[in-house]
């Protein structure tokens, strides 16, 4: 059962002005020294200001600069440049974006998600994930006392009933507006009592798959224990039992999943070499751009992998000459994961093909671009190769997810970002 909650958020005050386009910030994990010199420079009052106190925010810096960011918190709730709402809300968030020429809108909301062990109840990660430290994000949060930055959870919803049931308690305008990278971010806060008892409710028998923030939650989790040790145990609806999440159907038409493409440096592969293995298929494509030969690979089936290599410059598609390639070889995984593009990819290109024949038993070094003119720019630059990817689709997501499997690092890119500096969860009674 999967249990959500209305909160008070900490947010801007909009009184004056909606347009928070100066304030808002990416996430923190994506930005290094420059892009928050840039944020602060725009505007003093950016959010990254608090929600990245520390760079590199892969350890813990030193506790000052925590220190700092709670005592800026609460400078500017003293002088009203952040307010407290008074009444408990679900915040509904919409971003407006437009990729490839066509216009979406991703619908979601923000709540308070009850926070367990992965797999022991209703909340699952979607993906294997590279181990991470969690020390920087545990201080903040010891610091400030709130989660400053949501997670992202999927939900499975086809008849689109709770976005409805929403939207149907919206005013024609929104709380907050915020345009950021060429994204229009819009919040509203719904208080309708009878409202946030049917969304609840619907969402109860939901399971919640981890899109983005698996770190984030596994530092509420920290925190909610050390808070416990701190007071010797916590009531039972104490707000540190619940996380930050932004909720979206996987249904949702604005809900739009990008490719990860791997990078080999130095690592030259050529269509002689790979087809010498005769479980794999080698096919040219007649392309001059990775856009076109991505756009290639639909044609050739969901388990096809482009390649592009320094060693002749060409694009070529790689694919399993059987579909069932990997049955006998990962027989612990799923049907729906062996299936995979990506499976195909790990578990027999690079860790069965690449690494013994072409790197001589060393596995090769791997980048993860998301451009596609970036990672074959890469390649090229390296002397390498690229391995361009087929974007995950949302039904090999869920198929995965409901055979209690994890998809392969890097699978998903869930575009836009979302933007940091809409909500603030309180962690105090």
């Amino acid at each position: 059962m999967s249990t959500i909650r209305p909160f008070a958020a900490i947010r801007y005050d909009t009184s004056r002005s909606r347009d928070l386009s100066r304030k808002l910030a990416p996430p923190y994990d994506i930005l290094d020294q420059a892009d928050k010199d840039r944020l602060l420079a725009g505007d003093p009052q950016n959010f990254v200001k608090i929600d990245l106190p520390f760079i590199p925010p892969k350890s813990a810096g030193p506790e000052a600069v925590y220190r700092e960011a709670r005592r800026q918190l609460d400078a500017w709730l003293a002088d009203g440049t952040l307010v407290r709402d008074t009444t408990p809300a679900i915040y509904v968030y919409h971003q407006a974006y437009t990729h490839g020429g066509t216009h979406y809108l991703r619908k979601m909301f923000f709540a308070r998600l009850r926070i367990e062990p992965f797999g022991e109840g209703s909340v699952f990660p979607h993906e294997r994930t590279f181990g991470g430290p969690k020390e920087d994000r545990l201080a903040l949060t010891r610091a400030t006392q709130a989660n400053l930055s949501p997670i992202f959870g999927l939900y499975e919803d086809a008849p689109n009933r709770v976005a409805r049931r929403l939207e149907q308690a919206l005013t024609p305008e929104p709380l907050a507006t915020g345009t950021a990278d060429g994204v229009e971010n819009r919040l509203w806060a719904v208080t309708d009592a009878a409202t946030i008892a049917d969304v609840t409710q619907m969402m109860a028998p939901l399971p919640i798959y981890i899109a983005d923030g698996h770190h984030r939650y596994g530092t509420a989790m920290l925190y909610r224990d050390w808070l416990r040790e701190q007071h010797g145990g916590l009531p039972a609806d104490h707000p540190a039992h619940f996380v930050l999440c932004v909720f979206c159907a996987m249904e949702d038409p604005g809900l739009l999943i990008l490719p990860t493409h791997r990078v080999l440096p130095g690592v030259k592969l050529t269509p002689e070499t790979l087809a010498a293995d005769r479980a794999v298929q080698v096919q040219p494509l007649d392309v001059t751009g990775p856009t076109a030969a991505r756009a290639a690979l639909a044609r050739l089936g969901p388990q096809a992998v482009g390649v592009w290599s320094a060693a002749g410059g060409r694009y070529f598609a790689l694919r399993p000459a059987d579909p069932d390639i990997l049955r006998p070889l990962e027989p612990e995984r799923s049907e729906p994961w062996r299936r995979l593009g990506l499976a195909f990819l790990h578990a027999y290109l690079l860790d069965r093909l690449v690494t013994p024949k072409v790197c001589g038993g060393q596995a090769p070094e791997i980048h993860y671009v998301k451009s596609d003119d970036g990672a074959v720019e890469e390649a090229r630059q390296s002397g390498g190769s690229v391995f361009l990817l087929q974007p995950t689709t949302m039904e090999e997501l869920r198929a995965v997810c409901k055979a209690n499997d994890l998809m392969p690092q890097k699978s998903t890119y869930f575009y836009p970002k979302l933007a940091s500096g809409l909500v603030v969860n309180p962690l105090t009674e």
